[in-house]
């Protein structure tokens, strides 16, 4: 790894425990000028939250919540991954998924819970879909505006040299829209986790820091408000970082060296 490379690094863990401390500080202040019953202070929140980690019900919403978007995320990635792959060898249907996606994704995917309370009735079902269908946008239109840019002579090449279909998905596109499929799943991570947050809120069904969230607001309890959002705030970058962010160098690594 280059120092350059190093330094670059450095500079965003910097950036980043400095954005931090402004959040920390901005809403210290505000708790400094409101009653202690609008706005909790930082400390008293993160004590809060110290003693609900060891409480077995915060366990099992934290769970709850992560199971739901493991499922609803992954099977987003693998549908949009899937999906845009097909339509760098199928033209005409890339251009109407594409045409679809630009249509759908202007409805907020919380949008969908009526609807599929209905269909699904009350359960994990409806929010799981809420965050695929979150996800699965950004996944399929990363994949498919980098299969546009593979270079023609690799695939002409490919196909000289008698590559099938699956071939040139496999060999030639798969590698070529790396890059783009990793910004692409963060992104889809980004959309998937607020879904999962909005949709447990609004559905009020099981165990979920949407739901514990929603609760804490129904009775009043504004230190347990400001803890769910903690731990909401804190999650998010945790998983982008420790997770997808370390996918991204192992699988780009030549991009670090």
């Amino acid at each position: 790894m280059s120092n350059r490379t190093r330094l670059s690094g450095t500079r965003k863990k910097v950036a980043f425990v400095l954005a931090v401390v402004f959040i920390l500080f901005g809403w210290q202040v505000a708790a400094w000028f409101l009653p202690d019953f609008l706005m909790p202070d930082v400390h008293t929140v993160i004590v809060r939250l110290w003693q609900d980690i060891q409480q077995e019900s915060f366990r099992a919403a934290l769970w709850g919540s992560l199971g739901r978007l493991g499922v609803g995320y992954g099977s987003a990635l693998l549908l949009g991954i899937g999906f845009g792959l097909v339509g760098a060898v199928l033209f005409f249907f890339r251009e109407v998924l594409k045409s679809a996606i630009i249509i759908l994704q202007s409805i907020p995917s919380i949008a969908w819970v009526p609807l599929l309370l209905i269909v699904m009735g009350f359960g994990s079902l409806p929010i799981i879909v809420v965050v695929a269908i979150a996800a699965f946008f950004p996944a399929a239109l990363s994949v498919m505006n980098a299969t546009e840019s593979v270079q023609h002579v690799h695939v002409s090449a490919a196909r000289v040299m008698g590559a099938s279909r699956w071939d040139l998905l496999k060999r030639v596109y798969l590698p070529a829209v790396m890059p783009e499929l990793i910004t692409g799943a963060q992104l889809a991570f980004g959309n998937a986790w607020r879904a999962l947050i909005s949709a447990e809120m609004l559905v009020g069904f099981g165990k979920g820091l949407g739901r514990s969230l929603s609760y804490a607001g129904e009775t009043a309890d504004m230190v347990g408000v400001m803890t769910n959002i903690l731990a909401i705030a804190i999650l998010a970058p945790l998983i982008d970082q420790l997770l997808l962010e370390n996918l991204k160098h192992r699988v780009l690594r030549y991009q670090y060296v």
